[in-house]
């Protein structure tokens, strides 16, 4: 009998920390476990599925005084992906396994009481932690092997059962290798819609452009049927694709939120999150009771979130994603401590003008105060944060015109590419990729423009239609729909047509 380690890691939002467990198995005395790092209930609960999984997997539990640490022993450690790491311990503490391999090696995974392990979530940023801490191997569920291969720099080996673990420890066995993400043969995601779908609406559809050219905001105004959804739903497939390190953090929290499949891939692609007006307030910015579980805005981390009849969904819930808007991240207070999900969305809109909502204005039988009431639950501090606003026009006619047909998602992503590469060139030295997250007084201080060129915005200040957030909000809008132009810097019309997607008479 003596003291042997094994390595497990502790989720705190998508931020893991390496947790070593220490095994004393000391003959004598009554036999009992004893489990000691602050573990939560499920964790608490792990001794006995330990118990059942070592012996009906042909070994004998030690009849002795067993103990169990965790370290850092001040940091609560919640879930059941410290299973495998437990019985390893145990066994290694009996000298039932030799401990040359568990050097250097973290375990992931339930157990079931057969010895089944079984696949646990948050399998990315769990071995992200694992390669910081310096961990050369990982041993994780077989169903989680592709989604643990996205993850490089650590050698993946996926075990079925608990029996397949111990006779590798012993080398009388071999753990399953983990297959390429980017084999043949993987489920790739569906191409996103077309723009060409889309009839009509000009205004809407060079806000679209705008809006993925430089990461801006949008909100649609409009009755039912006029594109609002089917714009909204196009996004994405504007977008430039995710960088690696981008991507690794998108994949991270689908990881914690249990949404990727056996044959995941990295998140390449933008998300596109669209939940419906009714959700909870912890299911759109994240809780829940016990282990709080990332919500909708950072499922939206790096994509889009899109909030349909948005006038619907209630001030208590649109007012809590103003901390998001601004600092990119959500933060939930929990007794245990502060958990982070990061919450970097582009937000889409869109909502009917009244409640009657008919298809013409003409039509409609609100009073000018029912309007202004539907309206107005959309906050002015949660408008201020929106760089475009755009009114949806009503069809008139369901014939294409022969000489202009709708430009394609191909064509109008050729331009966004452009802007975009050219934003990049000029930003990241400082640590941004588009016009939307760069700090007004960086632009204010080291990018000025001409007063010919913020006059306007002068204007807007001094008569109170813009505030200071307004301004900086139009000064990013003008920069990207210079780059769309190929201008080396926004000039006047620039300006001039950034103020006009800021006007609310227009949305």
């Amino acid at each position: 009998m003596a003291l042997h380690t094994t390595w497990a890691v502790a989720l705190f939002g998508v931020d893991g920390v390496l947790v070593e467990i220490e095994s004393d198995v000391r003959s004598g005395g009554i036999p009992s476990v004893q489990l000691l790092g602050l573990p939560d209930a499920a964790l608490q609960e792990s001794k006995n599925r330990v118990r059942a999984a070592i012996r009906n997997s042909g070994e004998h539990w030690p009849q002795s005084c067993v103990t169990l640490a965790l370290s850092p022993a001040a940091m609560p450690k919640t879930g059941t992906s410290f299973d495998t790491a437990l019985a390893v311990a145990v066994l290694a503490g009996a000298e039932r396994v030799p401990a040359g391999r568990l050097d250097g090696t973290v375990f992931f995974g339930e157990l079931a009481l057969d010895g089944r392990i079984r696949p646990v979530s948050g399998l990315v940023p769990g071995l992200l932690a694992a390669v910081a801490g310096g961990m050369r191997r990982a041993v994780v569920p077989l169903e989680g092997l592709r989604e643990a291969g996205l993850v490089e720099r650590i050698e993946i080996l996926g075990a079925e059962t608990l029996r397949e673990v111990i006779d590798w420890t012993r080398g009388t066995g071999e753990l399953w290798s983990g297959p390429d993400p980017a084999d043949e043969g993987v489920p790739r995601s569906s191409p996103a819609p077309d723009l060409v779908d889309v009839l009509g609406q000009p205004e809407a559809r060079r806000a679209l452009e705008i809006a993925a050219a430089g990461g801006h905001h949008l909100l649609m105004v409009g009755p039912p049927g006029t594109g609002k959804t089917m714009l909204a739903g196009r996004l994405p497939g504007l977008l430039p694709e995710l960088s690696v390190p981008r991507a690794l953090e998108t994949t991270a929290v689908h990881s914690v939120a249990g949404e990727l499949s056996e044959n995941a891939t990295l998140l390449r692609t933008p998300p596109f999150v669209a939940p419906h007006h009714s959700i909870s307030l912890p299911g759109l910015i994240g809780g829940g009771t016990g282990l709080a579980r990332p919500g909708a805005v950072s499922r939206a981390h790096h994509g889009v979130l899109f909030l349909d009849e948005a006038c619907e969904w209630g001030t208590k819930r649109l007012e809590s994603m103003r901390t998001a808007l601004e600092e990119g991240e959500i933060r939930l207070a929990r007794s245990e401590g502060t958990l982070r999900y990061p919450a970097r969305f582009q937000l889409v809109m869109a909502t009917n003008p009244c409640p009657c909502a008919p298809a013409r204005d003409i039509d409609c039988q609100c009073t000018p105060h029912a309007r202004r009431k539907y309206f107005s639950r959309l906050s002015g501090p949660l408008l201020d944060r929106i760089d475009l606003w755009v009114r949806m026009r009503p069809m008139s006619t369901m014939e294409l015109p022969d000489d202009e047909p709708p430009e394609s998602s191909a064509t109008v992503r050729e331009r966004v590419s452009r802007a975009h590469r050219t934003a990049l060139l000029r930003w990241e030295k400082h640590g941004w990729r588009s016009n939307s997250e760069v700090p007004g007084p960086v632009l204010r201080r080291e990018f000025p423009l001409p007063d010919s060129a913020t006059r306007l915005l002068d204007k807007g200040l001094d008569t109170g239609a813009l505030t200071a957030r307004g301004a900086d909000r139009c000064l990013r809008v003008a920069w990207t729909l210079s780059d769309l132009d190929g201008a080396e810097r926004p000039e006047v019309d620039h300006v001039a047509a950034a103020l006009r997607f800021r006007d609310r008479t227009t949305a």
